[in-house]
């Protein structure tokens, strides 16, 4: 299951199976760098973990596997009040921080939706600001059929472009209201307008808004185009989080084809400052292997 399609699924209000096929699980023995930090933050997108706990307890698994950022695909939506309360409370005692979200069911590149998108663009920031959850991840959506690729991109542009307008100078817990637009590979959507990440970054200079940033996804850009590295040397100025899953699988980095130790180095080299979220299906124990991919950052990074 892919995030985008867990997002359909929180909106059906049904459970959804999926099955990932297997990989060594990493060792559990004690982690040699424990008691270090990475050079930047990390998170993890929760709808890849823990699917069939409770949310509370779900928070307290990433608190146990040494992670105070969480990123939700509006698991909140449904949620009442003392739903609420009882994941804030969690979170506050747990020392998590939501640090992104996902769960807009518009594009930024349908024109046709525009009204729609920044209708709910204004009613998310009221679950965001009641979770001090700082920032959204918005997508392109599908090819509009009959419109042209040019014509699209530009609707990309204008679409950020209006959702900065409704959060100019805003913050949430203290941070500016970032807008995080990301791409979607081909083979995942084929139908998806936006896979590459140079247009996706070029769209951002466009709109040329200290807001609107790109998130860079890894696991998606190394299927659609590759060159992942020298990207981040041209383009770190717009990036404001990284999505980290290996190909082929979406498995914890070190199980295929993508160096990571190079990419957290090349991002420490760059002293980039922002998130990097673990986004991949765990094959074994998801603990041991959050645990042992924070540990590879650390690694990576001290070398």
């Amino acid at each position: 299951m892919n995030r985008r399609n867990f997002v359909r699924t929180l909106a059906a209000s049904v459970a959804a199976a999926s099955t990932v096929s297997a990989a060594p699980a990493p060792a559990q023995s004690a982690s040699p760098s424990s008691a270090l930090q990475p050079p930047f933050p990390l998170s993890v997108m929760l709808w890849c973990v823990f699917r069939d706990l409770p949310f509370e307890q779900r928070l307290e698994k990433i608190a146990q596997a040494g992670y105070t950022n969480i990123e939700l695909v509006g698991e909140y939506a449904k949620w009442t009040s003392a739903d609420f309360d009882r994941a804030t409370a969690a979170a506050k005692r747990l020392g998590i921080s939501f640090d992104a979200t996902a769960g807009l069911h518009q594009g930024v590149g349908n024109p046709a939706e525009r009204d729609a998108l920044l209708a709910s663009f204004r009613e998310a920031l009221t679950p965001m600001e009641t979770l001090s959850c700082p920032a959204m991840i918005v997508l392109s959506g599908n090819v509009v059929p009959g419109l042209s690729h040019d014509a699209q991109h530009q609707s990309c542009i204008d679409g950020l472009k209006a959702m900065a307008a409704l959060v100019e100078g805003r913050k949430i817990a203290g941070q500016p209201v970032r807008i995080l637009l990301e791409c979607i590979d081909p083979e995942e959507n084929p139908k998806y307008f936006l896979t590459s990440a140079a247009e996706a970054m070029d769209i951002v200079r466009a709109v040329n808004h200290p807001q609107v940033q790109f998130l860079y996804d890894l696991f998606h850009e190394q299927i659609a185009e590759g060159n992942l590295i020298e990207k981040l040397e041209r383009n770190i100025d717009v990036v404001g989080l990284i999505h980290v899953a290996d190909v082929p699988g979406r498995h914890i980095p070190g199980t295929g084809e993508i160096n990571y130790a190079s990419v957290y180095r090349k991002l420490a080299k760059l002293k980039y400052q922002h998130i990097v979220a673990m986004e991949f299906l765990p094959t074994g124990d998801p603990v041991a292997e959050l645990r042992a991919a924070k540990d590879e950052v650390i690694r990576s990074t001290r070398a």
